[in-house]
């Protein structure tokens, strides 16, 4: 995969930390920076762990039940992925859950564990059609470090300054750049066919 794939996939994967981030941040008079540092690298830690273990649960599938065309069906497996992860964010993005935003003067850090937890559902999903479309690991996991982060901050900052209505925008370019990357991958696939 290139590089641009990865990219899009990872960004893609991301934008569901932006969104929930978002909504924390409708909630805070003010931000903390020592607070969204600590909440950065528990989210970031947690999408690399979630990565990595989806990358292995991968690759000990394949190495288990090797099949005669382990590259083609790798291929169809993440490209479901990736679309089928796309359509997940559409659906919140129509649900476009009632949030109620209310002051608070201090975000409980359980919140955020929780938060960290459900998104990376997508990073381990991602982590397993990484591996099945054979990526580099250490590529991947220094993105999903370096886009937690960056995610985390400029969804916190953004609910901060406007609420949490840009949610279901974030959704909505987060399912448009896993289906591009889905796409990318099969037309690869049918041009390396042909």
């Amino acid at each position: 995969m290139s590089w641009i794939e990865n990219l899009l996939i990872v960004a893609g994967a991301s934008f569901d930390i932006f969104a929930a981030m978002e909504c924390q941040g409708s909630l805070v008079r003010k931000i903390n920076k020592r607070q969204l540092t600590l909440i950065s690298i528990v989210v970031a830690i947690w999408q690399l762990v979630a990565l990595s273990i989806g990358f292995y649960v991968s690759d000990l599938i394949c190495t288990k039940n090797p099949v005669s065309d382990e590259a083609l069906l790798g291929e169809v497996i993440a490209v479901s992925i990736y679309l089928c992860l796309g359509i997940r964010l559409i659906i919140k993005a129509i649900k476009n859950e009632v949030f109620v935003e209310h002051l608070e003067a201090k975000l409980e850090f359980k919140r955020f564990v929780k938060m960290a937890a459900t998104t990376s559902i997508y990073t381990l999903l991602a982590g397993i059609a990484f591996r099945f479309l054979s990526t580099q690991i250490i590529p991947i996991l220094l993105m999903i470090v370096l886009f937690s982060i960056i995610f985390v901050v400029a969804g916190m900052y953004t609910g901060y300054h406007f609420g949490f209505e840009q949610k279901t925008k974030a959704y909505v370019i987060g399912a448009l750049l896993l289906w591009i990357a889905g796409i990318d991958v099969i037309v690869r696939c049918v041009l390396q066919i042909i």
